[in-house]
């Protein structure tokens, strides 16, 4: 279930419904409901932040739920308590601050995304290091970064590179065309095009520029 459909909660629904998931998609706006109609289970509009409307159309019966409601953050946090009360298992809620963030955790959200803000850090990220890939932040100043392989590294083995004693960056997987190796092996060597997922402190991902 999707509740709110900017543009985050409609390519979130439209993903979910790609992935093969039954999606309720709900928001206050017809047309935007009318235009999603098509692409999801069920589209529904309606309130919200009113249980007695959300039951009716069957939320309760869904396990997870995603509230991405950008325009009032007032409505988003009284929409998640209302999935709460109905008992909807797993409520992600999209959060546009800190602190709305934290008042989402006290009313019963069960996990809280910053999407601009991530969004914010991976461009960043790719701005600092120009060969990121991607980049996800899992604790302060510490993440999961994928990255092209310096001209240098290439020819070159994991062991060679030594990125663990060098710069305290352990090598998770190595991608090449389209499968994935999960912990590389230390005589594994960089080829042309690879893929590094790393993990380890940002001061350390950052010196792979260098």
């Amino acid at each position: 279930m999707v509740v709110g459909l900017g543009r985050f909660g409609r390519a979130v629904a439209r993903e979910l419904e790609a992935l093969g998931h039954e999606v309720l998609a709900i928001d206050r706006n017809e047309q935007v409901v009318n235009d999603i109609a098509p692409e999801v289970t069920h589209a529904v509009q309606l309130d919200a932040t009113d249980e007695a409307a959300l039951r009716a159309a069957g939320a309760a019966d869904f396990n997870a739920a995603i509230v991405s409601i950008s325009s009032a953050a007032e409505a988003s946090i009284f929409a998640t308590m209302a999935l709460k009360d109905l008992g909807v298992a797993n409520v992600i809620a999209k959060a546009g601050s800190t602190l709305h963030g934290r008042i989402l955790a006290r009313v019963g959200a069960d996990r809280v995304v910053f999407p601009e803000s991530e969004m914010g850090q991976r461009v960043a990220h790719s701005f600092n290091v120009p060969n990121v890939i991607d980049y996800l932040d899992i604790a302060p100043n510490f993440g999961i970064e994928t990255v092209r392989p310096p001209e240098h590294f290439v020819g070159r083995s994991l062991r060679e590179i030594d990125l663990v004693g060098r710069l305290k960056l352990t090598p998770i997987a190595l991608r090449r065309g389209d499968s994935v190796t999960v912990n590389p092996h230390l005589d594994e060597r960089i080829r042309e095009g690879d893929e590094l997922i790393l993990i380890g402190h940002d001061d350390q991902l950052g010196q792979l520029r260098d």
